[in-house]
């Protein structure tokens, strides 16, 4: 296996605030073939757009340490539980992608997922953060419901801990932005990652959707990831004197 299944940035401290991006990359192994168009390669269906460019910043220029995924959703979800009917997926937003139809799902486990949940539970172990940040980005319309408005800048997913969430929900609403609270999805059904990092484990997270029409330019991933940086120190500051 050529391709290595994720990327470290920055320098974690341990006890800060860390950075995990699940769906940083579009990138397909050469020995896979997805039987689908380059421009849907280029769209939010292989990867979280924008989401990297946020990561890296928040590593590069806000000292957090940040782990990303380098393995495209469409080969497989790193943000999914291995039993799920998403892992694979085989139509996205409305999109066949004919070469998952019969894929060896459990090579693709062993290749990419479970190298990836091994690395990023050893990470967390070391660092035992104070704050994990989980950066996705979400399109503002999906082809799929062309009619379905999706008015948030940002969204703040969780399932059963909501400590970072409430902090940050009310953080962001200060500041002005338009904030969604389990929205555009649900942490009680989509929170794969932070269920089995962060929740499993009693750490404070913060699971994060921009919309992607946002940060598509360095411009806006630089604003979005300082924007980040300020409210993400104070949700961990309220955490912890609470």
């Amino acid at each position: 296996m050529s391709e290595p299944v994720f990327r470290m940035i920055g320098e974690a401290n341990r006890g800060g605030i860390v950075v995990v991006c699940d769906h940083a990359s579009n990138q397909v192994p050469e020995d896979i073939e997805l039987g689908i168009s380059g421009p849907a390669l280029e769209s939010h269906i292989a990867y979280d757009i924008g989401a990297s460019g946020v990561s890296e910043r928040l590593a590069r220029r806000h000292g957090m340490g940040a782990m990303l995924g380098n393995i495209s959703r469409l080969v497989i979800d790193f943000h999914r539980e291995e039993e799920s009917t998403g892992l694979v997926p085989t139509t996205t937003d409305g999109i066949l992608i004919p070469g998952n139809i019969g894929a060896n799902r459990e090579k693709r486990l062993n290749d990419y997922h479970r190298p990836y949940h091994k690395a990023l539970d050893k990470w967390l172990n070391d660092v035992q953060p104070g704050l994990i940040l989980s950066i996705h980005s979400f399109t503002p319309k999906l082809e799929s419901k062309p009619k379905e408005e999706r008015p948030w800048e940002i969204g703040l997913l969780y399932n059963e801990d909501d400590r970072g969430a409430r902090h940050a929900i009310r953080l962001f609403s200060e500041l002005g932005v338009t904030v969604g609270d389990n929205e555009p999805y649900s942490g009680k059904e989509l929170n794969a990652t932070m269920n089995r990092h962060a929740e499993a484990h009693g750490r404070p997270y913060c699971a994060i959707e921009i919309r992607n029409d946002l940060i598509t330019q360095e411009r806006g991933q630089a604003r979005w990831a300082a924007i980040i940086a300020d409210v993400a120190g104070r949700v961990k500051l309220a955490i912890e004197t609470a």
